[in-house]
C-alpha cells in the first residue's frame, strides 16, 4: 500500500476576518477542507466562499447578556461555604463572598430557604430562627453559638461571570464585556434560547456545522479573592454548577427526597471525580443527565430542520451530557470534538459510541498564552516544539484507536512570526493523514491481551479519570491510562457491580488503582463478599489482579491482600514480626516507582520485584493458576510504559509481535495492508527493532518522526 506524502481534507483551522491571505495561505498548507471561528474572531465573506465547510461555533448558554440582566433569576448558580469561623463569643457574623473572588459570584439573596448555617466542629445544623442575613453587609449572623466551636454558612450563589471566558480576560487580557451564562432549567429560558437558535440558524446560512462549545454546565471552577490560591477548586466532572431552586424542587418531586447544600459541599471536600459519590449525588447525576440530553436532543433537532450539523465540544460545558450514557445516545449529534493534551484523551475521543464524527482540537490553542500559564505565540514561547510534545503524546494512541479529524483553535494570525509552528503543523496534518487512511484500509494489529479496569465508575467515565493529565498528575490511574492508550491491548471500564455479576473469563489481567477510598480504587465498595469472591476465584483460575498504590483498601488494609501478597499497616502492627525477602533478579526492565509507606509482605511466598529506599514497591504473588501482582504507585514516561508492558505480557504464550524494544518508539502494524508504522515519541534519533512474522527489522528514526514500512516489500 503507497501512502501519500501530501494530501488534503481531515483537517479544522481557524479562520480571521482581517486575516484572509494568511488564512487562505495556511488553508493550503496544512490542507485544511473546514475553516471555524472561534471566542473573539468572526469569518468575513471571503472565507466564507473559500471553498471549505464551515463550522461555527455557538455557547448556547452565553453571549445573552441583555437578557441575563433583565432576568436575573435565571442565570446559573452553585452552593458555595463561607469561610469557617471560630466563635469567641455568643453572636458572630459570617461574610457570604470572602473567600471568593469578587467577578465571578453574586448572592442569591431570595433563595434563602435552601441556605444551611452549620456548627462545623459537631456537623449539628443551626435552626434558622437562631440565624439571619444582611443584604447590605452580605453576611449572615448567628445567635447563641457555642464559644470556640467553627461555624460556616452553605448559601446558594449566582456566577456572574462564564468561567472560560472569565478566563480569558484575566490571562489573555480580552477587554470585551464580561458574558454571563443562563440556565435552561427554567421553562423561560429554554423558550427563549430555542428561539434564538431558531434565528441564529436562519442568520448563518453558510454555516455546515453548528459547534456547540459545549452544552449548559461548565466543569467546575471556583476562583478565590486571593492571588495566592486562585483557584480554590476544580473539577472535570463535578456536578456543583448545575444547580438551582428549581433543580432541587423537581428533583424532590421526582425521587421524593430532599437534596441539601452539604449534599454538595460535602463538608468542604465537594464531589469531584475522585471522591466515592454516594446515591444520593448519583441519584443527582442521572437526574441532571436526563435534563441536559433532553433539551440538547431539542436544539439539536433544531439545527437539523435547517439541514445543518451538529457537533459537541467534549470540555467547557459538558457536564450533564455523559457521553456514555444511554441519554446522550438519544441527542442525535453527528460528531464530537475534543480537545486533547495526552493519548488517553485520544481514547476517550474515540470511545464514544455511536455514527458520529470524532474529532481532536490539538494544542497549543491560538493563543499568547498556555493554560499552565507559560508563554506561547509570544516572546519567550516556542509553538512548534510545544506542539511537537503533545502530538506524539496524542499520536501513540491515535495509531491504536481511529480519530476522524484534527484541528486548531484560536487566533490565527498569531501564527505569523512563527514559521517552524506553521510547518510543524503540515507536517502532523500529513501524518494523521496518514494513519487515518490506514485505519481506513486495515484493522491494526492487538495483542491477545484483555484488561479490565475497576473502579466505582464503570463505564461512564471511560478512558477518563476527572480531567487532564497535567491538572491530576498524581493520580495512578490517569498515569496508567496514558500508559495503555497506546499500548496493543483490549482495554474495558467495569464498576462493581459487574465484577460480581457478570463472567469474568474473558479478561487476562483486572487492574485497580488508586489512593484509598477513593472512587478508583473503590472504598467502600470492597465491603462486598461478592466482589472479592469473585476476584479471588477469577484469579484462581489464572487471571491476573494488578494492584496500584491502595488496590481493593477498606479500613486501610487491603480486601485482596491475600492474592497480592502484600497489605498496608498504619501502624496497628507495629508489635508484629516482619518477613524478610530478598529481591528477586528477573528479566523485567527497571520501572522508576515511590516506596510507599506501610507496605509489608502477608507471608513468605510473595516476591519483590523492586526496591526503593528499603521498601517493596514492585512484587509478585502466585495465587492458584493465577498471581497477584503490586505497584507501590505509577508515573507515566515511556520508560515505566516499557516495563509495565513487560509486566503485562507475561502471561502471553508467546513473545508478541511488533512490539518495539525501545521505549521512545511506538509500533502499530496493520494486517491487511502489511503497513507498519514506526513513531518516535523522542527528540534524538532513535533506533529500534521490531520482531514481525518474518523475522527481526531494524530501523533509525528521526526525532519525533513518523516512518512508513511497506512490509510486502521490506522482507
Amino acid at each position: 500500500m503507497k501512502v501519500a506524502k501530501k494530501s488534503r481534507g481531515s483537517f479544522t483551522m481557524p479562520g480571521e476576518a482581517g486575516y484572509e491571505e494568511l488564512s487562505l495561505t495556511l488553508a493550503e498548507k496544512w490542507g485544511a477542507d473546514v475553516i471555524r471561528d472561534c471566542d473573539g474572531t468572526k469569518l468575513s465573506p471571503r472565507l466564507l466562499e473559500a471553498g471549505m465547510d464551515v463550522y461555527s461555533t455557538i455557547c448556547i448558554i452565553r453571549e445573552h447578556n441583555e437578557f441575563a440582566s433583565t432576568n436575573p433569576q435565571f442565570q446559573q448558580q452553585t452552593f458555595l461555604e463561607s469561610e469557617r469561623v471560630v466563635s469567641t463569643s455568643k453572636t458572630i457574623e459570617i461574610p457570604l463572598l470572602s473567600r471568593y473572588f469578587s467577578g465571578q459570584f453574586e448572592v442569591n439573596e431570595a433563595s434563602l430557604p435552601y441556605w444551611q448555617v452549620l456548627d462545623r466542629t459537631t456537623g449539628d445544623e443551626i435552626f434558622a430562627s437562631s440565624w439571619q442575613y444582611n443584604a447590605t453587609t452580605k453576611s449572615v449572623t448567628i445567635e447563641g453559638c457555642i464559644p470556640f466551636h467553627q461555624y460556616s454558612v452553605n448559601f446558594l450563589a449566582f456566577r456572574i461571570w462564564e468561567e472560560i471566558n472569565m478566563y480569558n480576560h484575566v490571562t489573555n487580557n480580552w477587554k470585551s464585556e464580561p458574558l454571563r451564562q443562563l440556565d435552561p432549567r427554567y421553562p423561560e429560558v429554554q423558550n427563549y434560547l430555542s428561539s434564538y437558535l431558531v434565528r441564529w440558524c436562519e442568520e448563518h446560512p453558510e454555516t455546515d456545522v453548528v459547534r456547540f462549545t459545549s452544552l449548559f454546565y461548565n466543569f467546575v471552577w471556583i476562583w478565590g479573592s486571593d492571588e495566592r490560591n486562585r483557584n480554590l477548586f476544580t473539577d472535570w466532572a463535578s456536578y456543583d454548577f448545575t444547580v438551582s431552586p428549581l433543580a432541587l424542587d423537581q428533583f424532590e418531586a421526582q425521587y421524593g427526597y430532599r437534596l441539601t447544600g452539604e449534599d454538595f459541599i460535602n463538608k468542604g471536600n465537594r464531589n469531584p471525580s475522585h471522591v466515592t459519590w454516594n446515591k444520593r449525588m448519583m441519584d443527582y447525576l442521572w437526574f441532571t443527565n436526563a435534563f441536559v440530553c433532553s433539551y440538547a436532543k431539542e436544539l439539536v433537532d433544531i439545527v437539523h430542520s435547517y439541514g445543518k450539523k451538529a457537533y459537541v465540544f467534549y470540555d467547557d460545558s459538558w457536564v450533564g451530557m455523559e457521553p456514555q450514557s444511554e441519554a446522550f445516545q438519544t441527542i442525535g449529534f453527528d460528531g464530537i470534538i475534543k480537545c486533547v493534551f495526552s493519548g488517553f484523551e485520544v481514547r476517550l475521543c474515540n470511545a464514544v459510541p455511536g455514527s458520529l464524527t470524532h474529532e481532536l482540537r490539538l494544542h497549543p490553542y491560538l493563543f499568547p498564552v498556555g493554560l499552565g500559564g507559560a508563554p506561547t505565540f509570544k516572546e519567550g514561547g516556542n509553538p512548534a516544539l510545544d506542539a511537537q510534545k503533545y502530538w506524539v503524546n496524542v499520536r501513540r494512541a491515535m495509531l491504536r484507536a481511529p480519530i476522524d479529524r484534527i484541528g486548531l483553535g484560536g487566533y490565527l494570525h498569531l501564527t505569523e512570526g512563527f514559521p517552524d509552528f506553521v510547518e510543524t503543523i503540515a507536517d502532523i496534518a500529513d501524518q494523521f493523514r496518514t494513519i487515518k487512511e490506514l485505519h481506513q484500509a486495515a484493522k491494526v494489529y492487538t495483542a491477545s491481551l484483555k484488561i479490565g479496569i475497576i473502579t466505582r465508575w464503570g463505564k461512564l467515565r471511560t478512558w477518563t479519570c476527572g480531567g487532564h493529565y497535567h491538572e491530576h498528575p498524581d493520580l495512578d490511574l490517569i498515569n496508567i491510562l496514558e500508559s495503555l492508550s497506546g499500548l496493543p491491548y483490549t482495554v474495558e471500564f467495569l464498576n462493581f457491580d459487574e465484577v460480581a455479576r457478570d463472567p469474568l473469563d474473558s479478561f487476562d489481567v483486572l487492574l485497580n488503582a488508586g489512593f484509598q477510598n477513593s472512587s478508583y480504587s473503590g472504598g467502600d465498595a470492597w465491603q462486598r463478599d461478592d466482589v472479592v469472591t469473585s476476584l479471588t476465584q477469577w484469579v484462581w483460575k489464572g487471571g491476573t489482579f494488578l494492584g496500584i498504590n491502595a488496590p481493593s483498601s477498606l479500613n486501610n488494609s487491603f480486601k485482596m491482600a491475600h492474592v497480592l501478597g502484600v497489605d498496608y499497616d498504619d501502624g496497628r502492627r507495629l508489635c508484629h514480626g516482619q518477613w524478610e525477602y530478598e529481591r528477586v533478579d528477573g528479566s523485567l526492565p527497571k520501572i522508576s516507582l515511590r516506596a510507599k509507606e506501610g507496605i509489608y509482605l502477608v507471608d513468605g511466598s510473595t516476591e519483590v520485584l523492586h526496591v526503593e529506599d528499603a521498601l517493596p514497591v514492585l512484587t509478585e504473588r502466585k495465587f492458584g493458576k493465577g498471581k497477584g501482582i503490586y505497584l507501590s504507585e505509577y508515573r507515566y514516561s515511556p520508560e515505566n510504559t516499557f516495563a509495565i508492558r513487560s509486566i503485562l505480557e507475561q502471561n502471553l504464550a508467546a513473545e508478541p509481535l511488533y512490539a518495539s524494544d525501545n521505549p521512545h518508539v511506538d509500533c502499530a502494524y496493520y494486517p491487511e495492508a502489511q503497513v507498519l508504522l514506526l513513531a518516535n515519541g523522542s527528540e534524538s534519533e532513535e533506533d529500534v527493532r521490531i520482531m514481525t512474522e518474518k523475522g527481526k527489522l531494524y530501523e533509525v528514526l528521526e526525532g519525533f518522526s513518523l516512518k512508513v514500512l511497506d512490509l510486502s516489500a521490506y522482507l
